[in-house]
């Protein structure tokens, strides 16, 4: 068995401490650090080497979105899941945007949160598709014609099979339901969406979602 090593930052230590405890049960995740803000997390990563980092989105000195774009505009980054008090905050479509692999909040049950840690350490979103309407929906009043031009612009390097798969991503679907869908095998889908991640230079398949949205290709 694989064992996942985990970052935790939060301002709060009894959160830190909740956290430690939750994820000190599951005999996959090892706590190799912990951190109290945004500005401790990339000396923290070159130390501990995490697979994930769990962090808090607001905290006094560096907020969680901008220790997420400074980790994910790194070589070979962690995968960061975000805390928050809120489904939908334009905080999190932020953290999103910069390469966050999804986000829990702060009340989510223990074991949920542990098997969200497991699902992006294998590379899998921490995203449902109900989630992910929410958050669009939210996105709605903030999106400007300028980003859907620039969204557009990306999305013209992609072949008409791979738009379709982005436009599936969108939707929220897994990989098994995106192959059903349109006529392919799984494992032609994964290549796909790795092709799409490496032509518009997306960290995962939640910044797909985010783009195809920006682009209107989720209202056609």
């Amino acid at each position: 068995m694989t064992t996942i090593r985990l970052l935790l930052v939060d301002d709060d230590p009894l959160v830190r401490a909740g956290l430690a405890l939750m994820m000190g049960g599951a005999g996959d995740i090892e706590i190799v650090g912990e951190g109290a803000d945004g500005d401790e997390v990339e000396a923290l990563v070159d130390r501990t080497r995490p697979d994930v980092v769990l962090m808090d989105i607001r905290m006094p000195s560096v907020d969680g979105l901008t220790a997420t774009e400074r980790l994910r505009a790194r070589a070979d980054a962690p995968q960061v899941v975000v805390l928050t008090t809120f489904h939908a905050d334009e905080q999190v479509l932020h953290a999103l945007r910069a390469g966050a692999a999804g986000f829990v909040l702060k009340d989510t049950p223990p074991a949920e949160i542990v098997a969200a840690v497991r699902r992006v350490a294998t590379g899998d979103p921490v995203l449902s598709p109900a989630v992910t309407r929410q958050l669009m929906a939210h996105a709605a009043g903030t999106r400007a014609d300028t980003r859907q031009a620039r969204a557009r612009d990306r999305l013209a390097a992609l072949n008409d099979r791979e738009r379709e798969v982005a436009v599936a991503v969108g939707r929220g679907l897994a990989n098994a339901e995106i192959a059903t869908g349109l006529f392919m095998s799984v494992a032609t889908v994964k290549t796909h969406v790795s092709r799409i991640l490496a032509k518009l230079g997306l960290n995962n398949r939640v910044q797909i979602a985010l783009l195809a949205y920006d682009a209107g290709l989720l209202e056609e």
